[in-house]
Order: structure tokens, then C-alpha cells, then sequence
């Protein structure tokens, strides 16, 4: 029995630009924070630039309690950047600037060493545009690790082969139905969401697949078995970094070897939890979900 532990998060670091300030994200690193707010030892893999925003992004890293060690410095390239523009409805579009720091993450020995001791390693698409990055990410597939991929499609950064190669790897895959639809557009999959998911899991042999609904909950298919939760009805707040704070409860479940019956409804509490606070990455304890749980009952 493996005795691995850690979990290992690479991909983006980056500063969202919104009207109102700039935030700290990049869903690698939220994923990353609240897997540690579970007690999971869990690491960010990135790299920002020598800059201002760099420096900031490694002292407020470290000041939520989250290894820096696989953050690496560029004197090439700045530190990731996204401008957000709000519609006059509030829809976001987003500008994903490039090249930057994270598009540059090297294979290092350091890395490599550190994927070796990690139970998983939680990695996307987006953070794979890049050659240097794509190739980093995808050399530590090849270490004994469970692989669990974060779809998070971002246009135009979709690129069909990346996302064949991602997946065909992937012992847990999460999505949400948008990304499920577009990879039935590609592969022919049915139109019916629980036949799409059973096909994915078939063709790309995968053994536990996730889909997020928003506000109807999330379905998941777990090795020939279907459970589903219908979610939380709470006002949300602010809804970004909830998807991410999934994955992590999600992971939590499963490295604890909770029942597939108990994984959605622990999820879904925690992603409710977090869309009710301010910020992706709020302070809160596995306390205040068992409480929301409680409050708002279980499907």
C-alpha cells in the first residue's frame, strides 16, 4: 500500500485585473490552497516573474501557509496577468496575456523529486499552451502518481490534441458540462449527459469522472457506478474559486477512502461554502462544512 500523501498543483500563478483590484488566482494554486485548508500536504508548481507582482504573489503564498519551494523565479518574462472586463449585464471576458512567467515552468530535479513523493498531481489545459510548461507537465506523467486533470478550458487556449493527451493519462478527470459538451462535439459522444460521461470514461479508460452543473450540483462516475447530488441552494457571493474548492473537498474524499456515496454531497457543501464568502481562497475549516451540511441537509 502506497504511503504517499502529498498532493503536487501545477500550472498558472496570475493576477486577475478587474475594475475594482487585482486578485491573486490561477486555479492551480486555488486548488492547491484549499487542499491545505484539508490538512493535505499540497504544493504549487509555477513560475512568476522577477517583479513587483511576482514577489507579491511568493509572500502572500507563504503567508496562507502554502510550500514556495516549487515556485520559480523568470528574468525573462513577467508574472501572469489576466484583464477582466465586466459587461454592463456583469459578464466577464477574459484576456489571458501572453507569454508570461508560468508559460516557462522547467523540469527541474527539485520538481521531479517532489512528484515522486506526491500522491497526485492536480494539473489543466491552460497552463499546456506553452511548449516549456507542456512539456514539464507532461514528463511528470510518467512518475507512479495518480493523475487528476482540472479541464478549465479557457479560449482560445482549447487545443483538441492537448486535451486527447491530458485525458488519456487521467485516473480523475473533472469538468463541467460545457467541457463535456465540447468533447462530444469532437468525439461524437451522445447528447445525453450520462451516456457522454460513460463514454469518456470508456475511451479514455479513465477511472473517476466528474461533472459540475452550477447550481444543480455535480454527477459523478466512479468505476461502473453513477451517484449524483443536487447541490445547495445558498445566494452566492462570489463564485469564483467554488469549482476549485470542490476539486479539493473532492480529493479530500477520496484520499480518506470515504464511500463514492459520500464525495458529492461533502463537495458540493464545500463549494457553497466558499461561494458564500469573499475571495477564491477565504478562510474556513472542514467544521464550518460539516455545519453547512447540516444546516442545508443532505440529498
Amino acid at each position: 500500500m502506497s504511503t504517499k500523501t502529498g498532493i503536487l498543483c501545477i500550472g498558472e500563478i496570475l493576477w486577475d485585473a478587474l475594475p475594482s483590484a487585482l486578485y491573486l488566482g490561477g486555479a492551480p494554486l486555488n486548488v492547491c490552497y484549499h487542499l491545505n485548508r484539508f490538512g493535505i500536504n499540497a504544493s504549487i508548481a509555477s513560475r512568476v516573474g522577477r517583479d513587483r507582482l511576482g514577489s507579491e504573489a511568493i509572500n502572500r503564498i507563504r503567508r496562507k501557509g502554502i510550500p514556495v519551494d516549487q515556485i520559480q523565479e523568470d528574468n525573462d518574462y513577467e508574472t501572469g496577468f489576466v484583464c477582466v472586463e465586466l459587461s454592463t449585464s456583469g459578464d466577464p471576458t477574459y484576456n489571458i496575456i501572453e507569454p508570461v512567467a508560468w508559460d516557462y515552468i522547467r523540469l527541474t530535479q527539485s520538481l521531479k523529486n517532489k512528484a515522486q513523493q506526491c500522491w497526485g498531481l492536480v494539473f489543466g489545459s491552460l497552463a499546456q499552451r506553452n511548449d516549456v510548461s507542456r512539456h514539464t507537465i507532461q514528463q511528470l506523467w510518467e512518475f507512479d502518481i495518480k493523475k487528476i486533470l482540472d479541464m478549465n478550458l479557457r479560449t482560445p487556449f482549447v487545443d483538441k490534441s492537448i486535451i486527447y493527451d491530458s485525458l488519456s493519462v487521467s485516473d480523475i478527470v473533472k469538468m463541467n458540462e460545457d467541457e463535456l459538451n465540447q468533447l462530444s462535439d469532437w468525439y461524437g459522444f451522445s447528447a445525453d449527459t450520462p451516456k457522454a460521461v460513460e463514454q469518456v470514461a470508456r475511451k479514455f479508460d479513465c477511472r473517476l469522472v466528474c461533472v459540475t452543473r452550477g447550481a444543480d450540483g455535480a454527477m459523478l462516475y466512479r468505476e461502473g457506478e453513477w451517484y449524483e447530488h443536487k447541490g445547495f441552494p445558498v445566494k452566492a457571493k462570489d463564485a469564483v474559486g467554488a469549482g476549485d474548492a470542490f476539486l479539493a473537498a473532492l480529493l479530500h474524499g477520496i484520499k480518506n477512502n470515504k464511500k463514492s456515496s459520500e464525495l458529492l454531497p461533502f463537495a458540493n457543501a464545500t463549494g457553497a461554502l466558499v461561494a458564500q464568502k469573499d475571495g477564491a481562497t477565504p478562510a474556513y475549516s472542514i467544521q464550518d462544512i460539516l455545519v453547512e451540511l447540516e444546516e442545508t441537509g443532505r440529498e
